[in-house]
């Protein structure tokens, strides 16, 4: 499987920590993210990660920046995109079933690295459940 991540200088820490995870776990990582804590604008990572995604060129994304929220906005501005801001395991894996979320998005700023891995293990495991929740979904999309 492969996983976009992009991240802005806030999650620049995170990123290497969970690239090193997804490497040992055998996944393929494309890195959209800058790789400094030097000042930068979330959306020139984001939008490449999101595109990965709703292209097909990447099958699930990690995005991160400081509180999540400009980065959860910039991804979900593509139509093939249902990313989600997640704090707590359990939205993590909610947002999986019933939601099909398809790019994570972790504020670094407000969990541990431990979490933000944990995070991403549930969210790289968890199916979406279907049944009742996938009109749901198909009507998220702007037509």
């Amino acid at each position: 499987m492969t996983i976009a991540i992009g991240n802005d200088h806030a999650g620049t820490v995170y990123k290497f920590e969970i690239l090193k995870y997804l490497e040992e776990k055998g996944y393929t990582v494309l890195n959209f993210g800058t790789d400094t804590d030097s000042s930068m604008d979330y959306p020139d990572a984001i939008h490449p990660t999101a595109n990965a995604v709703e292209s097909g060129k990447a099958t699930l994304g990690i995005i991160l920046c400081g509180s999540g929220n400009g980065a959860q906005m910039t991804a979900n501005k593509h139509q093939g995109i249902r990313a989600a801001l997640c704090w707590n395991n359990e939205l993590v894996a909610l947002t999986r079933q019933h939601n099909n979320a398809n790019i994570l998005t972790i504020p670094a700023r407000f969990v541990s690295l431990q979490q933000a891995i944990g995070f991403v293990d549930i969210f790289l495991t968890t199916d979406f459940e279907g049944g009742r929740h996938a009109n749901r979904v198909e009507k998220i999309a702007c037509k």
